[in-house]
């Protein structure tokens, strides 16, 4: 039987791996990972770096939110009052990096798959709006906290707000955004986003994956 109740990232690789017909040598041989490494990632013990992460799923033909998808059967959902005792800690390694020309971005709880919130860190390093670029739209809501510095804070609908440490905003995600820093070098801000889809997760990273490499062929 699949051990995939937890939704971690173990789980998962042991469902891609029992898929496959593989052994853990031979999934190792595939992916590039060393035995030993790959062993204690699919029992919990280790998890991967973002790069490590990216490079497992390249060698088996895979973006990452295909790979995040794998381990859902077609048309299975959660009953409404399913207790499912999820949880994630944020410890060294269970999150992924993303930098881009504009943020610096680490998703948290990066184990735990179809969260319905997705918990960003971002360090916010562009001061000028007139160089950000596209604004960013996606699904769902989202609420942000300045944690360092000053932001100032730009919306489709809306004249920009400055933001100083302390303070927070709570938006529909599907209007144009985009966050620069204010009277500072950079400033760091917690952000939650939230929605419906269960593979928003998979969403936003893909974004900026997207942003990160249009800056890399620009650049």
């Amino acid at each position: 039987m699949m051990a995939n109740d937890s939704g971690t990232l173990g789980s998962l690789i042991r469902i891609v791996r029992q898929r496959n017909g593989w052994t853990l040598r031979e999934m190792s041989a595939v992916v590039g990972i060393p035995l030993s490494t790959l062993a204690k990632v699919e029992t919990d013990k280790l998890s991967l770096t973002y790069d490590k992460l990216q490079q497992f799923t390249a060698r088996l033909g895979l973006t990452m939110t295909e790979f995040l998808a794998q381990g859902e059967p077609a048309g299975e959902t959660a009953s409404a009052s399913q207790v499912m005792g999820r949880r994630s800690l944020t410890t060294t390694g269970n999150s992924v990096h993303i930098a881009t020309p504009n943020y610096d971005y680490e998703y948290l709880c990066a184990d735990l798959r179809q969260k319905r919130m997705v918990p960003i860190m971002t360090r916010v390093r562009t001061g000028d709006i007139g160089t950000f670029g596209d604004a960013v739209r996606h699904k769902g809501e989202e609420f942000v906290f300045v944690l360092e510095g000053a932001i100032e804070v730009h919306l489709e609908f809306y004249t920009p707000v400055v933001l100083q440490a302390g303070q927070g905003i709570y938006l529909d995600s599907s209007m144009s955004h985009a966050y620069v820093c204010k009277d500072c070098d950079s400033a760091l801000i917690l952000g939650v986003c939230s929605s419906e889809d269960p593979d928003l997760a998979g969403e936003l990273i893909s974004l900026a994956e997207e942003e990160a490499r249009q800056a890399t062929e620009t650049s």
